[in-house]
């Protein structure tokens, strides 16, 4: 299962497979590595292989179906699949079937995407660790949250393609720490109807891929107006056709500098550079700006998870605090007690970062923001900071500081694999957009995964090692 969507959509539409072949390799490959990985909580054996049985019958009838049909998927655990629990990755939520899919199940479903489980997220999509999993590129270390058992089933090849969410960076971070590529969309191309919440403001839905048209893929069968998220309502439509392969010539890439993406660990700085001179080298015209306004990101996008997190689950904060992660349990806490001013003041802060974002796109006239996706690489699961030359750091803090500029702006974000570091754990690369321009960052994208000397690489924990 380690092909990318267009090549298992290539081997369907020829005959050399069928949706149940692919399908049942993803999940013999799940649990091949299940002990090793941990990157799902359930596998759908049963409801995978009915549907995968379904939409074979379909292709075979000639039924016009997306570019996902056939093709096994993972969802995350915090999405609702009817019949399924969900769990949220805690304690405290209960073990009981759902009654109805989420509204980007649903679609995904109606192209044919055969979802063969769900994967494991850090507790309440609240963290970086995503515990048990293990990054598949070194079992030691994580894989990045919260969306990391997507992370790592996708990089592990068990699946092409996963649902991750994002908050504050938790599909980008689990993407460049794994080495595979993740989608932010604007805030509102995806419902997140019948997805359990973290911070409604911020919240976004997308997919993780192995390659940058698998995303493409991904948000175009989950995209679109949703009357059952108010959110939705009012976007243009999305239009990816041909944009992976469309270059960058003529194209303003404006290069991020000053904080918060600074200080980085010296091989995240060397390939973030030599990423940006294969733009160049291949048209691009490089700015250099920097945006002093971002200093202020983690102080306003604590601000608001925090309360509203504690609002979301004041009930369960009551009722199980003791089934709760201490860590967790403490942010929730210490959002319901933060006054009503400081969150409005974290709300005001958000407004000033997005409107200096915006701000910069249009006095640099600029058509992409770029950056490293994560000052560090992939850390230890019993780490709790990194090093810098100035002094250390959280690992949390570090993860989310690059990251969530684009969940406080909503802005379209995507990380996609530019290298390795001298241990051999990916590097990712950053591109945001302008408002609903998921066009123009996947143009971006699409030339450094082509121009990525280190593509094709595959980490130790893999379905290629496993068989």
């Amino acid at each position: 299962m380690s092909a990318h969507v267009a090549e298992l959509a290539a081997a369907l539409k020829s005959g050399e497979a069928t949706s149940t072949s692919l399908t049942e390799s993803a999940l013999a490959a799940a649990g091949d590595l299940g002990d090793h990985l941990g990157a799902f909580v359930l596998l759908d054996e049963e409801g995978a292989l009915e549907r995968a049985s379904r939409t074979d019958e379909a292709l075979a009838s000639g039924v016009q179906l997306g570019p996902l049909a056939g093709i096994p998927i993972a969802m995350k655990d915090i999405v609702d699949m009817e019949a399924l629990p969900t769990r949220a990755g805690s304690e405290a939520y209960p073990d009981e079937p759902v009654a109805r899919d989420a509204t980007l199940v649903a679609k995904l479903r109606a192209e044919g995407a055969v979802i063969v489980g769900k994967t494991t997220t850090h507790e309440l999509a609240c963290g970086v660790y995503s515990a048990p999993v293990s990054n598949p590129w070194s079992p030691d270390r994580i894989p990045g949250g919260s969306s990391g058992g997507s992370g790592a089933a996708v990089a592990s090849g068990i699946v092409p393609m996963a649902v991750g969410s994002d908050t504050g960076g938790s599909i980008r971070i689990p993407a460049s720490l794994c080495g595979v590529v993740g989608l932010k969309p604007t805030y509102g191309r995806v419902s997140r109807f019948g997805v359990e919440p973290l911070s409604w403001s911020l919240d976004h839905l997308g997919p993780l891929a192995s390659s940058v048209e698998g995303c493409v893929a991904g948000l175009q069968a989950m995209a679109g107006d949703d009357p059952l998220d108010p959110a939705t309502a009012g976007q243009p439509p999305l239009d990816l056709e041909g944009a992976v392969s469309a270059g960058v010539e003529s194209l303003r890439v404006g290069v991020l500098h000053g904080p918060p993406f600074e200080p980085l660990h010296p091989d995240v700085a060397a390939a973030t550079a030599a990423t940006v001179g294969r733009l160049d080298a291949a048209g691009a015209h490089i700015v250099d700006l920097s945006i002093p306004e971002l200093a202020h990101t983690i102080a306003a996008e604590f601000g608001i998870v925090g309360p509203e997190a504690g609002a979301y689950h004041q009930e369960m904060l009551r009722d199980n605090p003791d089934l709760i992660d201490p860590e967790i349990r403490s942010l929730l806490v210490a959002g319901l007690l933060l006054p009503a001013s400081q969150y409005i003041k974290a709300l005001r802060a958000k407004e000033i970062i997005s409107d200096a974002i915006r701000r910069a796109f249009e006095e640099h006239e600029v058509d992409v923001l770029v950056s490293p996706t994560l000052p560090a690489t992939a850390a230890l699961k019993d780490q709790d900071e990194f090093e810098y030359s100035a002094g250390t750091e959280p690992v949390t803090v570090s993860y989310v500081r690059t990251t969530a500029p684009f969940n406080l702006s909503g802005l379209p974000a995507i990380s996609v694999p530019s290298g390795h570091d001298s241990a051999g754990l990916p590097v990712g690369f950053q591109i945001a957009g302008r408002p609903y321009d998921e066009r123009t960052v996947v143009r971006v994208a699409g030339v450094v995964e082509e121009t990525n000397p280190d593509g094709g690489r595959t980490p130790p924990l893999h379905v290629e090692e496993a068989t």
